[in-house]
């Protein structure tokens, strides 16, 4: 049995399987675990990535389950500690990425001590950091579709700024024309940076090449804090722990029949749902309005899939654009109508896995969240890529006893708009 080296703790459940893709597509043998296990028995890894539900919750609860992680990480001898967030810097100016970096450091560390950066760049996903400021494609994040989103809006594209306020330390910046000249430059920035009093350097990245640079820079780097791109660099440090070909994603065959439950409401999930609907697909929607009068819309979905699902794969969802989301969101309330959906499209996911549903994607982080929590599924063994950032995954349920479920954890702003069709034709090329 072979200890991990690194040890992961990402704020959502997409994101947890966003950084395990890119970790196995590195080489390492990569298990995610959801949520922090009740004992310390040692897991056979390379690297363990630990899933909470941490985005969105109060800042002093995602502290003190990202610290419960942190103890389990260290109790497993890991060698390094990655804190993962989204690549869209998914966050308020309260948290919870400033308060958990800063609870991290201290921990690590001792109060007010260490150093360690931010860098949400993936630019296989089109998100780049640029003098500190984060782009999606070719425009900054405040002028993105992530200016409207319902839990986490962000206007303001400056990490250096934008971190500033939520954390207790100074923040410095790495620009680009450091990282360019290699790990020997970024080593020694990192060093004047914290001879001068900041704890935390927002670092830029618009390339893989710039990623596997920092890779080398980070090498002994206690604590690391970044989107999942960090990762493509990161696995070079431990040569001896790569896997060769694909061996580090093989996954069971696939089997039963599948299903998407659509939760997010970003752009590209919009995109990816009315794709689907307009290729004459089934799809039903789920109305929070009618949840909230209490309509039992999930008895009425599994109803509406189960004489369906024989012929091809369903889709349940709550996707709507952001003035629908916003109108619904003024009527109940912004954590209410979340809540109530989570809820609903758990149990829709739940029910049809018992109705022999084996293909499973999710899409939306707080979504994918409600979903394996309700599944009940504790550990997730990292298969092939569909898009960049989303894997497939084998789990155990007791939803579905004595046989493997795939499931894809889909963050709300990846893949393209045939996403969910590519994912169902790739297991059937790709058992």
């Amino acid at each position: 049995m072979s200890h991990a080296v690194l040890g992961c703790i990402a704020d959502d459940f997409t994101g947890a399987t966003d950084l395990a893709n890119n970790l196995v597509r590195s080489g390492l043998r990569t298990v995610q675990i959801n949520g922090v296990p009740q004992d310390n028995s040692k897991v056979d890894a390379d690297a363990l990535v630990i899933a909470l539900k941490s985005r969105t919750i109060a800042p002093a609860d995602a502290v003190a389950q990202s610290l419960q992680a942190y103890q389990w990480l260290k109790a497993q001898g890991v060698q390094q500690i990655y804190f993962k967030y989204c690549s869209t810097f998914d966050s308020t100016p309260q948290g919870n990425i400033g308060p958990v970096t800063d609870a991290l450091l201290d921990a690590i560390h001792g109060p007010g001590q260490g150093f360690t950066i931010v860098c949400p760049a993936f630019p296989e996903n089109h998100r780049t950091v640029f003098k500190g400021h984060l782009f999606v494609g070719d425009v900054l994040l405040s002028d993105s579709g992530m200016r409207h989103h319902p839990l986490t809006p962000m206007t303001d594209a400056n990490l250096v700024r934008f971190m500033q306020a939520q954390t207790k330390r100074q923040i410095g910046l790495v620009q680009h024309s450091t990282v360019a000249q290699g790990p020997q430059a970024m080593r020694a920035a990192f060093a004047q940076l914290q001879a001068q009093g900041v704890g935390v350097a927002v670092v830029d990245a618009i390339s893989n090449q710039d990623l596997m640079l920092m890779g080398q820079a980070l090498q002994d780097m206690p604590l690391v804090t970044a989107g999942s791109g960090v990762a493509i660099g990161l696995p070079q440090n431990w040569p001896d722990r790569l896997q060769k070909g694909s061996s580090a994603s093989q996954l069971p065959a696939a089997s039963g029949h599948g299903a998407v439950i659509s939760g997010s409401c970003s752009l590209a999930t919009n995109a990816q749902v009315q794709h689907w609907v307009q290729s004459g697909r089934p799809a039903l929607a789920i109305d929070p309005l009618a949840l909230a009068a209490g309509q039992d819309l999930v008895a009425q979905a599994l109803a509406w899939a189960k004489p369906l699902l024989a012929a091809g794969p369903v889709l349940v969802y709550a996707t709507a654009n952001a003035e629908s989301v916003k109108a619904i969101q003024n009527t109940l309330g912004a954590q209410h109508a979340g809540e109530l959906v989570e809820r609903a499209l758990s149990a829709v996911a739940q029910g049809l896995v018992q109705m022999g549903v084996g293909q499973l994607v999710v899409a939306g982080g707080e979504t994918s969240g409600a979903v394996v929590q309700a599944l009940g599924v504790e550990r997730m063994v990292i298969g092939p890529q569909i898009d960049p950032g989303v894997p497939w995954t084998s789990v155990r349920t007791p939803a579905a006893p004595g046989r493997d479920v795939h499931v894809a954890l889909k963050s709300g702003n990846f893949g393209g708009e045939d996403f969910f069709v590519k994912a169902f034709a790739m297991l059937e090329t790709h058992p």
